[in-house]
Parts: structure tokens; C-alpha cells; sequence
């Protein structure tokens, strides 16, 4: 009979097995749980996470889709340390937790819907690598381009954007990434359209890719939205007045059923949804004359997302965007080198000359100013082309370089001329606003403090066609459409030669312009059910088109 093994042996074998085992069943315990679907009511997604009151480690269903076993690994950083490093609490203003005011109100007729004097942004924009904690800092003035290219409807032109920007390349792929590849290559070689019903090809830059990519959209692409962050600035659309753009997308984005996923390893595309104009209205303190509390608000904001989850960090944000209308909305990227120069940054100011807004990538948001949410369609249409009596109308309030310039030389001049700064009560009294729009051959669209104008989309709603004068500014929807068919483009230094250059276009070009004007109408219009081809679709076409072209592909 062999001899008894010693105790200290036996002990310590006994020890090295219990540990093992103990190792073993905490393994078995932790896949168990990352692959535990998410329990919450999926009907109710937006309600689960308030990112500003808590930023504890607790899984919310993005969170529990994120961390499922179909999810890559970091190379270099660990889910547990993802969770364990979450930045401090948010610091905020008091009132970002109360119940938003209503929007200051419009007068409708003399087009003062504009907002009021901005701070000075452009002369004293925070440092690009200016910490959160420190004061404003001022830099130098912006660079200015001159022109905008409208290039004309060309069979032949495949390449509707400029040359792509450098774009992050992927930590990892995804199946989504070979969906993207295969919808390049097939755009590139999409089949050519002809006597489409539903698209007028004269409005487009080239009708064949446009349709294939729209095509292509509609059958692969899938969105994630995230969840955290709390009301008022996330999940909060407003959905009166000139910020509309941004809120009416918000709303139909968060609620479609066709192109948003629960699961993010599915994704082509991860929206980021707060709104630029409840930045404003909740962090924005007045008389102050910085944003710099809006922007260290975006920088936290996506150091959170970036920490939480690894989906920012594949792609340093390429695959990410957000829809801003209100001016300030590029200013408040400058703090996150990241969010400013890769992701998909839809605006309404869509300014080349202030460095924020890169052609090829980002996404010039149309600017649309609604005066009922409920009746989005109110008054859309106008008289005959050949009922238009008067021949260029402008009135607004005397905002940035051009509109006093464009007063100066035109303002009550001429009787062909109706440039106003406010409608006068003896003419609103016979001819408001709108019916102004409607009566006018030609609506012109200056630009304000910033390049974006809502007159732009006002004249097409109301079927005039519009005249823009911003130079540096990036017309909507530039990657289809060929803006050349529908409105004037003049350069800021034409505007004493005006009424000179809208007698030279011959009769039947205005006929065609305004007819085109018609056409492009339900392009740029918002409805509570979007329907195809509609303004909420082309906005996501943008989007979708942009982050296309920025796949490389072998």
C-alpha cells in the first residue's frame, strides 16, 4: 500500500484545483451575461439612459447589444476597462434639465424669422487643442474661397463629389464594411435611367447614379442611434421655426422602422442625436459671447460614447454623424479633433471658408422654416409663371455683409426691385410676405450671418425661383443635384450688376427654371410619414452617399 501523500501536498493541490475551477466558473458566469439579450421594452429605447445625471457602468440595451459575442474585440483596450474608465459626471447650467421655451416668434411678413445677434465666433473661436477647463481663446481670421461649382447634368460624370478626404482606416472590418464596397462598385457602374417618372433628370447632376445609390440605400442601409443622453438636449426635436431641419429629421429618424437596428454590429452608420439648437437654448448663457459651454458639452459628450462603447473607436467617428441647423452647430466641434474632422457633419451652415465643413464628406442640410409642425404642407405653391409680376423680391432683417449692400443699391430704386428691409405696414396690408414669394418671378436669398438662408427652400415651396448670394456656401443636396437648372447662383461682388443679370436670362430659360422649381418642390418637403425621394430620405441619401465614397476600395 503506498504511503499517504504528505498534507502540505495534498493542501496545496487542493488549492491550485479550487482555484481553477473557481477561474473557471467565473468565465463561464461573464460569457453568460455578455450574451443575455437586452431585457428593456424595445418600444420605449429612447427613455433608458440619461447620460448627464448618471454615468454609471450599468448596460442599457445599446450597451448589451454592444457587448454581445459577436462584437471584435479592441486590439488594445478591454471591455472592462472601456467600462472602468468612464470620464467624471457632466458638469451643466441649472436650466438644462427643465422643460425647453417655445421658440421666439416669426414675424411672417416681413421675413424677420431670423434669429438675433449672435456672439462674435468667428473672430474669437476656441483653440483647436484648447482644454475644456480653460478660458476662451482667441485665433486667427478665416480663409475665404470665392465661388461655388455647379457643375451641369453630365451622363458621363461618375464623380459627383470632390476628391475623397483622408478617412480613418478600421480598427476592424465588418460585414457592413463589404456591403459598403459592394454599393460602391456597383454605383460605378450603375445603368442608365431614362424617362423615370419619379425623377426629372435636368435637376440632376447624373440621374443614374443618383437612382442606383438611392436604390442601394434603401436595401442595405441600417442605422444605430444611440440612446444615452437626456431631454431636453437629446431625443428632443423642435419642430417649429428655422431649426426645423434638424428636429424634423431627429424625429422621423429615431422613430423609422426600415432603416434603424437595435444591434450596432449591423450598422453602416451611427447617429449621434442631440440637437445644435437646444444646445444653444439650454447652455448658451446670454450676454456671455462665447459657446465655449456648448463645446466642452459636444467634447464630453462623445468622450462618453467613445469610452462606452468601441464603435467611435473603429473608426475614430468616420462612420458617425449628427444633423445641426442652428449657425453655431459647426463651432461646436472644434474641441474634439475627432467629431471636426471625421465624422459626417450634416449642416445648415454649410461655410467652406471657416475650415469646419469638408466638401466630399459633410452634408450641406437644407434649411427649412416651418410654421406649423402639424400642417408641415400650409400654403405650399404659388401663382403661374406667367401671372409673376414683380421680378425680384427681397425683405429681412440687415443681417452680415450682403443685405445692407444689396438695401444700398436696391432698396426702394426701383420698381422692379422690391428690396425691403422690413415690409412696410401700408404694403403688408395689401400684399403680405408669402404673397409676395408667390408673385415674384425671382426670390432673393442672401446670406445672413452665416452662408445658409431658409429663403432658399422658401422660394422653392413657394415656386419662385431662388437667387443665392453667399459665396463659400455649399448649395443642399450638391452631391445630386444640379442646382444650375433651378435657381441663380450670383457672386456677392454682382449684387450692383443684379437686376442687369436676371434681365439677361432669356424668357424661356426663366420658363424652365420655374418649371424645374416645381419639379424639385417635393425634394425639399417634409411629411409625418416620410414618403420616397422626400426631404428626410434625401438628407439620409446624402449621408449614406457620403460615407460610400469614403470606402477605399483594393
Amino acid at each position: 500500500m503506498p504511503s499517504p501523500l504528505p498534507c502540505n501536498l495534498l493542501t496545496r493541490r487542493r488549492a491550485l484545483t479550487a482555484c481553477a475551477a473557481v477561474a473557471a466558473l467565473t468565465a463561464a458566469a461573464a460569457l453568460f451575461l455578455l450574451a443575455t439579450p437586452p431585457t428593456e421594452d424595445p418600444t420605449h429605447p429612447y427613455l433608458l439612459a440619461s447620460l448627464l445625471h448618471n454615468t454609471s457602468n450599468q448596460p442599457d440595451s445599446a450597451a448589451a447589444s454592444s457587448l454581445s459575442p459577436a462584437q471584435p474585440p479592441l486590439p488594445s483596450t478591454s471591455i472592462l476597462q472601456l467600462q472602468t474608465n468612464l470620464p467624471s459626471g457632466f458638469t451643466t447650467v441649472p436650466s438644462m434639465f427643465l422643460v425647453p421655451s417655445p421658440s421666439p416668434a416669426e414675424n411672417l411678413d416681413d421675413g424677420s424669422m431670423e434669429e438675433t445677434d449672435p456672439p462674435d465666433l468667428k473672430e474669437n473661436p476656441p483653440a483647436e487643442s484648447a482644454h475644456f477647463l480653460q478660458e476662451p481663446i482667441s485665433s486667427g481670421s478665416p480663409i475665404r474661397r470665392s465661388d461655388i461649382n455647379n457643375k451641369g447634368h453630365d451622363m458621363k460624370d461618375h464623380a459627383m463629389l470632390p476628391p475623397r478626404p483622408e478617412v480613418p482606416v478600421p480598427l476592424w472590418s465588418t460585414a457592413a464594411d463589404e456591403e459598403l464596397i459592394y454599393a460602391k462598385k456597383e454605383i460605378a457602374i450603375a445603368p442608365l435611367v431614362s424617362n423615370d417618372p419619379d425623377l426629372h433628370a435636368p435637376l440632376f447632376r447624373n440621374v443614374s447614379v443618383f437612382r442606383r445609390s438611392y436604390e442601394l440605400m434603401e436595401r442595405l442601409l441600417k442605422v444605430f442611434v444611440y440612446h444615452d443622453g437626456a431631454k431636453p438636449i437629446f431625443h428632443s426635436p423642435e419642430l417649429k421655426g428655422i431649426y426645423a431641419s434638424e428636429g424634423w429629421f431627429m424625429k422621423l429618424m429615431e422613430g423609422n422602422q426600415h432603416f434603424v437596428v437595435r444591434d450596432p454590429n449591423r450598422a453602416h452608420l451611427f447617429y449621434l442625436p442631440y440637437s445644435s439648437r437646444q444646445l444653444e437654448h439650454n447652455l448658451y448663457v446670454p450676454g456671455s459671447n462665447t459657446i465655449e459651454p456648448l463645446s466642452i458639452f459636444v467634447k464630453k459628450y462623445i468622450d462618453f460614447i467613445s469610452a462606452k462603447f468601441p464603435y467611435w473607436n473603429r473608426t475614430k467617428g468616420a462612420d458617425h454623424f449628427f444633423v445641426a441647423c442652428h449657425d453655431w452647430g459647426p463651432y461646436t466641434t472644434k474641441m474634439h479633433d475627432e467629431l471636426r474632422k471625421n465624422t459626417i457633419k450634416a449642416l445648415c451652415n454649410a461655410d467652406l471658408s471657416e475650415g469646419v465643413f469638408i466638401h466630399g464628406r459633410d452634408v450641406s442640410l437644407p434649411e427649412t422654416f416651418l410654421r406649423s409642425p402639424r400642417r408641415p404642407l400650409r400654403g405650399i405653391g404659388g401663382k403661374p409663371a406667367a401671372e409673376r409680376s414683380i421680378l425680384a423680391f427681397f425683405a429681412g432683417q440687415m443681417h452680415g455683409r450682403v443685405r445692407p449692400v444689396l438695401l444700398q443699391y436696391w432698396g426702394g430704386k426701383d420698381a422692379d426691385m422690391r428690396i425691403y428691409d422690413r415690409l412696410p405696414h401700408r404694403i403688408t396690408r395689401r400684399m403680405n410676405y408669402v404673397q409676395h414669394m408667390k408673385s415674384s418671378k425671382y426670390c432673393i436669398c442672401p446670406m445672413g450671418y452665416e452662408v445658409n438662408s431658409p429663403r432658399i427652400v422658401e422660394a422653392i415651396y413657394y415656386e419662385c425661383v431662388p437667387v443665392i448670394i453667399a459665396d463659400n456656401f455649399v448649395l443642399p443636396f450638391d452631391d445630386a443635384f444640379n442646382w444650375s437648372a433651378f435657381s441663380v447662383v450670383i457672386p456677392e461682388k454682382d449684387v450692383p450688376k443684379l437686376k442687369q443679370i436676371l434681365l439677361e436670362i432669356p424668357d424661356d430659360q426663366y420658363m424652365a427654371m420655374q418649371s424645374n422649381v416645381q419639379r424639385v418642390q417635393k425634394h425639399f418637403i417634409w411629411h409625418p410619414n416620410p414618403i420616397k425621394y422626400d426631404i428626410f430620405h434625401m438628407i439620409l441619401h446624402s449621408i449614406w452617399y457620403s460615407r460610400v465614397n469614403q470606402i477605399q476600395l483594393e
